[in-house]
């Protein structure tokens, strides 16, 4: 399947996904009373795709924090017992996350309740050479230790893009041989690997496969790169072809970074027209959900009206119906229409040579352009009164020494970022928007 597509073939495809989950028609609108039953269901109505495995996974990459970057452990562990006790029991970490203390605040959460309640996800985080056989065992047994475990359920090859970065980091360092050993071995349940690249990127890795034997893939995928995505690869093009292979999948991203939560007014609108009673949000989720193949959906709820709002959606699941897969499309399609920057703040770029918050510099920027504080020219109405509110609110979230115009394009964060953008040009631009506001000049 050509990853360019047009709407006839993605309804064709998503009307196969419908079939083949056995979609209904729109359910009528619940109550109030409704959703609040919802969430006090347990763990045996969580939608299961693969037996055993809640179909919302818990993403430990953004766990609530204070202002110093200090992990607020008691809210982890409010979050996890809550997580549990409603069916979600896969909890993918990685040594990264959280500038390193992700695996074991998820750890100490966890350690609280029966090792087999619930599944470990974590991964090999090399991505800064030079890279050897040592500097990736080091960060395997590291894990062990964090999560006080004798095997982890599921492990990843963390962020490749294609063959190359396989064959520098795993293959010419003796790595995964000696993971599939401790696959063999039961120490790691389940091997595969995260992608974030290009279409060939991707088939090099699934031709790989009778090599390797992959357990399992990540992807990203939601509704907007299903067949719009502005990266290299669309997510049609990796979930059919996982598929027809028969490999189960993670899926990372459902709400594209956050995006997929808050969208711009307008857009907000169609959704809420359909749905009045359901969060933004809960459309991707239910998107995502309705595809069979897709063996846990990953999601990196901060607080606890972030997973009981995804629990109200995945405890006795509605997939979605054809009609609501189009509107879906219509959706991404018009999203393309914003000039948004494509991250998701997963902050890999970081820490920055030059000191600028290159995450936050985007998510102001993106956040404005969502809630209709951007502003276009001079011509608009209130020009003088946004143009100056958008000039202080910058300085606000992000500090002047921190902001884009420091960046002196060192390409440093390029090699890091998952969703392959080019960072410094981004910058670059906001800078010269930003510049001109200062002048008037817009």
């Amino acid at each position: 399947m050509s990853d360019t597509m047009d709407r006839r073939d993605f309804l064709k495809i998503s009307g196969a996904a419908a079939a083949s989950a056995g979609l209904a028609a729109c359910a009528p609108k619940t109550s109030t009373a409704a959703s609040e039953s919802k969430q006090s269901l347990g763990p045996d109505h969580m939608e299961q795709h693969f037996p055993g495995i809640g179909l919302l996974g818990f993403g430990c990459m953004r766990w609530p924090s204070s202002e110093d970057g200090t992990i607020d452990q008691e809210a982890v562990n409010e979050m996890v017992d809550y997580a549990l006790a409603h069916g979600v029991n896969y909890y993918d970490s990685a040594p990264v996350y959280l500038r390193g203390q992700s695996e074991r605040a998820t750890a100490i959460a966890l350690l609280r309740h029966p090792r087999e309640s619930y599944i470990i996800a974590t991964k090999c985080s090399n991505f800064r050479g030079p890279w050897s056989f040592e500097q990736g065992r080091d960060l395997y047994l590291k894990s062990f230790e964090n999560f006080e475990t004798d095997y982890i359920d599921y492990y990843l090859l963390h962020s490749l893009s294609g063959y190359a970065s396989f064959k520098m980091r795993f293959e010419d360092t003796g790595l995964i041989d000696y993971f599939a050993r401790e696959r063999e071995a039961g120490r790691i349940r389940h091997l595969g690997f995260s992608f974030h690249g290009p279409a060939e990127g991707f088939d090099e890795m699934m031709a790989l496969h009778d090599k390797y034997h992959w357990d399992f893939v990540q992807i990203q995928m939601n509704y907007s790169d299903w067949t719009h995505a502005k990266r290299d690869v669309n997510a049609i093009h990796m979930y059919e072809k996982l598929t027809e292979m028969n490999i189960p999948i993670v899926l990372m991203e459902p709400l594209l970074g956050g995006r997929l939560a808050t969208q711009p007014a307008a857009i907000t609108d169609m959704l809420k027209a359909e749905r009045p009673d359901k969060s933004v949000a809960s459309w991707a989720f239910r998107f995502v959900g309705s595809f069979p193949q897709i063996m846990c959906v990953l999601s990196g709820m901060t607080r606890m009206e972030h997973l009981k709002d995804n629990l109200e959606t995945y405890l006795d699941f509605e997939p979605l119906s054809q009609e609501e897969f189009r509107l879906l499309d219509e959706v991404a399609v018009r999203m393309n229409e914003y000039p948004q920057v494509e991250c998701n703040d997963c902050k890999y770029c970081l820490p920055c040579p030059y000191g600028i918050d290159i995450p936050g510099v985007f998510k102001f920027y993106n956040d404005n352009i969502k809630a209709g504080t951007y502003v276009v020219s001079s011509e608009q109405k209130h020009y003088a009164r946004v143009r100056k509110k958008y000039l202080l609110e910058y300085n606000k979230a992000v500090p002047t020494v921190r902001q884009a115009d420091h960046c002196i394009g060192c390409k440093q964060c390029l090699e890091t970022c998952p969703q392959q953008l080019n960072i410094p040009d981004e910058l670059h631009r906001i800078d010269r928007y930003v510049e001109a506001l200062k002048q008037e000049k817009l």
